[in-house]
């Protein structure tokens, strides 16, 4: 028996992200998957340290990963549209849903509990909050590089995008943002 599962998921190099601002550099699903496992593993590692938590950061790197992996079957579909109204969040949800039995269901039955627990995972509340400022934080650091190239089509995405990070309350965001995310203004010579 032959699966797709992985041979889907690779395909995540051709999905396009932020398709409805105009970006000086795209942005693949397969990049911004990688920088949001590197960024949640990054805020557990620092509640850790910081904060005395005890917290996966494994297991948060590997959530970030698969997090938006149901986009290989539906697309990116951009955060203003997705939250427009109750009726498209709800729709999307759905859709989102039936993407990832699609995908579990390219595995062997073997495997297919081990990826389920992966994208529904209920296991650490606060665990996906976190791989959700990743996410966030992700998207902001986006905002950052698109102005310093000189995009401004993304000022207004970026003072959002810092208000919703801020709003989060998760110290381990707030962190990163005070010691990390200035560096980000800078070039390589400046860093």
């Amino acid at each position: 028996m032959e699966y797709g599962f992985f041979a889907f998921l690779s395909r995540m190099k051709f999905i396009r992200r932020w398709g409805l601002m105009r970006n000086t550099r795209d942005e693949s699903l397969s990049e911004h998957s990688h920088e949001v496992a590197v960024l949640a593993h990054a805020l557990a590692m620092i509640g850790n340290r910081y904060f005395e938590k005890r917290l996966d950061a494994d297991r948060a790197a590997v959530l970030a990963i698969f997090h938006d992996a149901s986009e290989t079957v539906t697309g990116d579909m951009p955060t203003p549209v997705k939250y427009f109204s109750s009726e498209i969040k709800t729709a999307y949800e759905s859709v989102d849903a039936v993407a990832k039995e699609k995908l579990l269901a390219m595995l062997p039955d073997e495997l297919r509990s081990d990826y389920a627990d992966i994208f529904y995972s209920e296991d650490d509340p606060y665990l996906l909050r976190l791989v959700k400022g990743a996410d966030t934080l992700s998207a902001y650091i986006k905002c950052i590089e698109e102005r310093t190239a000189g995009n401004t089509d993304f000022k207004k995405a970026e003072k959002s995008i810092l208000a919703r990070l801020k709003g989060y309350k998760l110290e381990e965001v707030d962190w990163f943002l005070a010691h990390f995310a200035p560096k980000y203004e800078k070039t390589v010579d400046e860093m």
